[in-house]
């Protein structure tokens, strides 16, 4: 759907997954539900995650973007957010989405913006907005992730 381009992610960041044998950018820039919808990350970091995605191909029947494809989008952003919070011993788990769409889009790329509302231990809330190519809001939503800690692997 689209060229996708490898997210722009702080070396130390990077350094610390790859620390641990994840492959940080690959993870987020290929693959999955975020690939078939032509989802592509431009810049990570726990303080602001920023997207975009194509109107085209994540349309409902009447030609307008699909409401579930602003929910994609919007947690895409929000549990890279939680994920870098979180650190490297962490995963984020999505509990809570929800999303009020304000206009309707029917072609272009949309721009979604995470930024933190909350930063816990154990949770991590953030508001994603989605403008269209003018700027205009097109979805406003809100993710919380709690914070697992990854299961460490038994000592044999």
């Amino acid at each position: 759907m689209g060229e996708h381009t490898a997210p722009l992610f702080p070396q130390e960041v990077i350094d610390e997954y790859a620390a641990l044998g994840i492959d940080l950018p690959a993870l987020f820039s290929a693959g999955h539900l975020g690939e078939r919808m032509g989802v592509t990350i431009v810049e990570a970091a726990a303080d602001r995650v920023v997207g975009t995605m194509p109107v085209e191909g994540n349309t409902q029947p009447y030609g307008l973007l699909h409401g579930g494809a602003s929910a994609v989008l919007a947690e895409t952003l929000g549990s890279i957010g939680s994920m870098l919070h979180g650190g490297a011993n962490k995963i984020a788990v999505g509990v809570d989405l929800n999303c009020t769409h304000h206009r309707g889009v029917r072609n272009g790329l949309v721009t979604g913006v995470a930024t933190p509302v909350h930063r816990g231990r154990s949770t991590a809330t953030y508001e994603i907005v989605i403008t269209d190519e003018q700027d205009k809001r097109v979805c406003t939503a809100r993710l919380t992730c709690l914070l697992r800690d990854i299961p460490q692997p038994e000592a044999g």
